[in-house]
């Protein structure tokens, strides 16, 4: 049981790491980030309230929200299938 709860929390934190470096790369200081699971709906906002005042199509499941010039949040719909 320990050797399983082990394996999970390195399965957990490795792909934490793994985010963390995206993460650093993008043009962010705050992000935050909510998946819906039922929906398959991500969220990415790198402001606490987004203010967004202009919303981009990108493509049929991809919206950016803009405040003024600023990307300010990514709508992903469908995440699950954009790995």
């Amino acid at each position: 049981m320990a050797t399983s709860v082990a394996q999970t929390t390195e399965g957990i934190v490795g792909k934490c790491v793994a985010v963390a470096r995206d993460v650093l790369q993008l043009p962010a200081r705050h992000v935050w980030i909510d998946y819906d699971k039922e929906a398959d709906v991500l969220h990415m906002s790198f402001r606490k309230s987004q203010g967004a005042t202009k919303t981009v199509e990108v493509n049929e499941d991809i919206l950016v929200r803009k405040g003024g010039r600023t990307v300010v949040g990514v709508t992903i719909m469908n995440a699950s299938a954009h790995r």
